[in-house]
């Protein structure tokens, strides 16, 4: 059981016990206000109101995305190359809300075609009228290998699907966005970026690239309220990574060396995406935020 400390300055005993009341969990997830004693508490995780497009959203680290932004309110798309796929994550979404929190339809995409990225967007203005969030999480690597084995072939589908796909639905969104004065970028990178490696250097290139896609859209555009940053999840256990957790002595020998002696859930970069998302990370952007268990 956790227990949160906080430490007040000029409170007085009725406003303390406003305070007890307010943060208690029956309370928690709506907006609470008592001007008698100057208080306003607020969810600033709260999504509601919110359109979110997650790509790579049938599993993984994706799916855990888009969960966990539908629980907190936002209504969700999911997408992937498979329409059955994505009919069946939403289906399981919308029946584990329960009518709370926000809702999920599947609109099928494969990223690494531009007109399909643009009926992504067009399908979800029909459907539910904008796109505030947007999550660049599909990707892929079909090369395990050293970089001067590794097929031309192998390098432009790594790089375009993992950078230039990113790049298009940008491209797509951002409009839209820059004419509300409002929008959220989410990148799902990873710790790949951030360190060499013999084997997988082609992919730690695209997530390096993707880092600084996030900066670039933050920086371009910041002065007109959107945000943009990247995730870069360490080792999760994902369909995507399986090679690397599926043998307990492989798994292991991985997290040997992170502080926490374990592999990260979908969950973990779900809740993370939540924060960067919603108000609660409304003065962060332009960054890469490392979640890999502390190594």
């Amino acid at each position: 059981m956790w227990s949160v400390g906080l430490i007040l300055c000029g409170c007085n005993q009725r406003s303390l016990a406003a305070i007890r009341g307010l943060t208690h969990p029956s309370h928690l997830g709506s907006l609470q206000a008592d001007k008698s004693y100057g208080l306003l508490m607020e969810n600033l995780f709260d999504l509601s109101g919110k359109v979110a497009v997650v790509t790579g959203s049938t599993k993984g680290i994706g799916r855990a995305i888009a969960q966990q932004m539908a629980f907190n309110g936002a209504d969700v798309v999911i997408s992937s190359r498979k329409e059955d796929a994505c009919q069946s994550v939403a289906d399981e979404i919308n029946a584990g809300l329960g009518g709370k929190g926000g809702k999920a339809i599947p609109i099928p995409c494969h990223i690494g075609y531009k007109e399909q990225m643009q009926q992504l967007v067009d399908s979800t203005r029909e459907q539910l009228g904008k796109i505030d969030i947007l999550v660049c999480n599909a990707a892929v690597n079909p090369y395990y290998g050293s970089m001067m084995d590794i097929p031309d072939t192998a390098f432009e589908k790594i790089l375009d699907s993992n950078v230039k796909s990113n790049h298009w639905l940008c491209q797509l969104v951002l409009p839209e966005m820059v004419e509300r004065e409002d929008g959220v970028i989410l990148i799902v990178s990873s710790v790949g970026g951030l360190h060499g490696s013999a084997v997988l250097g082609t992919y730690g290139i695209s997530k390096a690239a993707d880092m600084a896609l996030a900066r670039n859209i933050a920086t371009e555009f910041g002065p007109h309220n959107i945000r943009a940053n990247a995730i870069a999840p360490g080792l999760i256990r994902t369909d995507f990574a399986k090679a690397l957790w599926e043998n307990p002595e492989t798994l292991k020998a991985t997290t040997a060396n992170a502080s926490l002696r374990r592999i990260g859930e979908p969950e973990e970069i779900g809740g993370a995406a939540v924060f960067l998302a919603s108000r609660a990370g409304s003065f962060m952007t332009g960054q890469t935020v490392v979640i890999d268990g502390g190594r």
